[in-house]
């Protein structure tokens, strides 16, 4: 992943009161991941919210750009824009994280660990397009995104930590055995 130069704020202001208003509520993290996604729904905002040149992406993976970060660092807010045929490695993430598709389409895998702490068993995928938004956090937060179509996909991510500060919301990254449950 590339880190686009961080911003203090380049997103629409009804946004970043909308996810402030839900993570003052001081719930747990999931419960703070369930509210800020419903909040992103209301306001997920259009591809245009990064510039022509940014929505393009680059060869060389997918590129996180950070739109906003509260002052306080209680959660970052940044567009990820992926070509066709990059994906993320297998990792989890240091907090709650809520996703809304703005263009193309995303395929998510969801591992599980196993075996001990050996191995990963993939639990499930789900494909999320232009509209959808879903959140989580951890623990059970392991998991691998991948633009299999043929277009540039862009994602709103909402991170509960201070992206700026730590450079990234990936915890670790698994470099593990996959089991696959038979069918």
């Amino acid at each position: 992943m590339t880190q686009a130069g961080a911003v203090r704020t380049r997103c629409p202001a009804g946004l970043v009161v909308a996810i402030r208003s839900a993570t003052a509520r001081h719930a747990d993290w999931a419960q703070t991941a369930v509210l800020v996604a419903d909040q992103l729904r209301r306001h997920l905002p259009s591809p245009d919210i990064l510039t022509a040149e940014e929505r393009e992406g680059s060869p060389d993976g997918y590129v996180c750009h950070t739109l906003h970060t509260e002052p306080d660092g209680a959660f970052s807010v940044c567009a990820v824009v992926w070509r066709p045929g990059q994906q993320t490695p297998i990792h989890d993430h240091v907090a709650w994280c809520v996703v809304g598709v703005l263009q193309g389409a995303e395929s998510e895998e969801l591992f599980a660990l196993r075996a001990g702490g050996t191995a990963l068993e993939l639990v499930g995928s789900r494909l999320t397009a232009v509209g959808d938004v879903s959140g989580f956090a951890p623990p059970g937060d392991i998991h691998r995104v991948t633009n299999r179509d043929s277009v540039v996909a862009i994602s709103l991510h909402v991170y509960g930590a201070d992206i700026a500060r730590l450079g990234s919301s990936v915890r670790r990254t698994y470099d593990l055995p996959v089991l696959v449950p038979a069918s």
